[in-house]
């Protein structure tokens, strides 16, 4: 989950991006220039600085369906996660749907229809990490058409349905009360 701790690293980390590439600061306080880079932009900036909360502010415009899902993940996503998204453990990649209700048996099994509580979680983490050989590299459309396609295999939409930035943060997953809430005060807490 998304914690306030997360955020205020990621907020360092663009604050020390926006001081401009190629710069350090010495213990003294004084400015030591490499010579080498360029600053930050500001979209530099937000594409570090922004994930995507379960309320889905930052969504990007675009959409998804279950059937481009299913094209563009047979085509950049079944070599590591399988044709029924079962994974492929010689590669490392996860199994993705089944499981429900086993988080506490003997056999967790923690996918993405048993343990994530937020559809939102599936679409920046896919827009952030995947393709494993090319994060990064799938579209909005992609990346939302992918996310339609995730969850309506593992039975949490209907293939009919479109993911777009109105659409997805309203997707109940079926882990979401499955969480105990964070009571320190320091902690984002989206219960």
């Amino acid at each position: 989950m998304f914690t306030r701790n997360m955020k205020l690293g990621l907020t360092a980390l663009a604050a020390a991006l926006a001081l401009g590439a190629g710069h350090a600061w010495s213990g003294g306080g004084y400015q030591i220039s490499y010579g080498f880079g360029q600053p930050a932009s500001e979209a530099d900036i937000a594409a570090l600085a922004i994930a995507i909360p379960p309320d889905g502010e930052h969504l990007p415009a675009g959409s998804g369906t279950w059937e481009q899902g299913k094209e563009v993940y047979a085509e950049k996503c079944v070599a590591c996660h399988g044709e029924q998204l079962e994974g492929v453990k010689e590669v490392g990649g996860d199994t993705l749907i089944g499981g429900r209700g086993s988080l506490d048996s003997g056999s967790p099994a923690k996918t993405i229809e048993s343990y994530w509580p937020y559809a939102t979680t599936v679409f920046d983490f896919v827009r952030r990490a995947m393709p494993f050989a090319e994060p990064g590299s799938l579209t909005d459309d992609e990346v939302y058409a992918v996310t339609a396609y995730i969850l309506a295999e593992g039975n949490i939409i209907t293939k009919d349905q479109v993911m777009n930035a109105e659409t997805l943060p309203k997707v109940e997953m079926p882990n979401r009360d499955g969480f105990i809430p964070d009571p320190r005060p320091d902690v984002l807490n989206y219960n």
